[in-house]
């Protein structure tokens, strides 16, 4: 047989082979992912636990080993991991940052240097930096692209439902303004940036709403609390009726939540409280009828950057469509809390089937990670009817 008719052989053989795998292209050939994920978080800090969980869960799913490093809320910690990361002799197939207090230009620059890829979840690059960076792939080759989330229109939606609970219990202040108060995580922070921007564009398009303070609680129920008891304190001196109390995430809200507690108010009959994380205790709030709701499901972007490397490592690129992926978030509220409460409560990760929300042939950069397509995913209940 000459060499030409065994290249034809072989190619033909592949042909078959391909054909009988079906439509997924790469499938047959995936190899074992090995992820790092430097997790900016404190250990035992809900949502950056949630992140890790369900990374690690859609790694189990799709043939990725996930290796969570924790930074303990510290950004010299952070970039101590990530540099030591970058610099093993064995390196990871990918790095997964996050830009929390801008630190993770450092690591994204070594990481050029020696050829890792890296994904940015959850806080991107702002500002000077992103001048002088530019887009993912293009000054930093192996910055692959960042996963984040629409949290200026999650904003916006928390001080919307404040605001129109407020008109409709009438609880306006003695000038007719529905007064609210504004806890913002940090100020430097992509994420704290957005949902504070979110909190803006609501307010500034309602013109009988002000918000009396937007203070900051470093992200801590600790600090959120003692701001709204000085708050409270100040608006009773004023004879100011506060409306609504808008909290950049969970732990905030619930400091909030106790301080009005204490101050003698009842929350949801004399003041509304939101916040952001879908954590497990602001669903037993929403039950009780105490906090509004949370908004959220951005824990999923953990699970959700696995399957953009997956798809990646697999020859399907999401940068087909755009090296930055933008998702959704949703609030629950106690109309919607029976379907996905649950899962958070257990954290069964597991239950969430990852591989069905990969691109489809043809489709790279295409994908449906809602919140309708997360519950038609999952499994129903034992006992649940057909």
């Amino acid at each position: 047989m000459t060499g030409f008719l065994r290249i034809l052989l072989a190619a033909g053989m592949a042909c078959g082979a391909f054909a009988s795998a079906g439509r997924s292209l790469a499938k047959p050939l995936a190899k074992p992912l090995d992820i790092v994920f430097v997790n900016p978080g404190k250990t035992g800090e809900v949502f950056w636990d949630m992140v890790a969980q369900s990374m690690q869960a859609a790694g189990r799913k799709l043939d990725a080993h996930v290796e969570v490093l924790t930074s303990e809320r510290n950004y010299r910690t952070m970039q101590e991991l990530g540099l030591g990361v970058v610099a093993r002799r064995d390196k990871p197939d990918f790095l997964i940052l996050s830009n929390e207090e801008s630190a993770a230009v450092p690591i994204l620059e070594a990481a050029e240097a020696a050829g890792v890829k890296t994904l940015l979840l959850s806080n991107t690059l702002i500002g000077e930096d992103a001048a002088r960076l530019g887009p993912p792939r293009q000054k930093l080759k192996t910055w692959l692209g960042d996963i984040t989330t629409d949290l200026q229109t999650a904003g916006a939606r928390m001080a919307n439902a404040l605001i129109a609970a407020a008109r409709t219990e009438k609880w306006q202040s003695a000038d007719g303004k529905i007064h609210l108060l504004g806890i913002g995580g940090d100020e430097i922070t992509p994420a704290s940036i957005a949902r504070n921007a979110g909190l803006k564009l609501a307010v500034d398009a309602a013109p009988d709403v002000v918000v009396d303070r937007l203070l900051f609680a470093n992200w801590t129920q600790s600090e959120a609390e003692q701001v709204t008891t000085n708050y409270l304190g100040w608006a009773s001196r004023k004879e100011i009726r506060p409306a609504g109390i808008w909290a950049g995430n969970d732990p905030m809200a619930l400091g909030a939540l106790r301080a009005v507690v204490a101050a003698g108010l009842v929350p949801g009959r004399d003041i509304q409280l939101v916040g952001l994380n879908w954590s497990e205790d602001a669903l037993r709030e929403i039950r009780a009828g105490r906090l509004l709701l949370t908004d959220g499901g951005h824990f999923l972007l953990g699970g959700w950057s696995i399957v953009l490397l997956r798809d990646y490592a697999d020859g399907c690129d999401f940068a087909a469509v755009s090296p930055r992926v933008e998702v959704k978030t949703s609030a629950i509220t106690r109309d919607n809390l029976a379907s996905v409460g649950d899962l958070i409560k257990t954290r069964a990760f597991d239950r969430i089937d990852f591989a069905k929300f990969r691109a489809k042939a043809g489709r790279c950069g295409h994908y449906d990670f809602s919140l309708d397509a997360l519950i038609s995913s999952l499994p129903l209940p034992e006992g649940a009817a057909d």
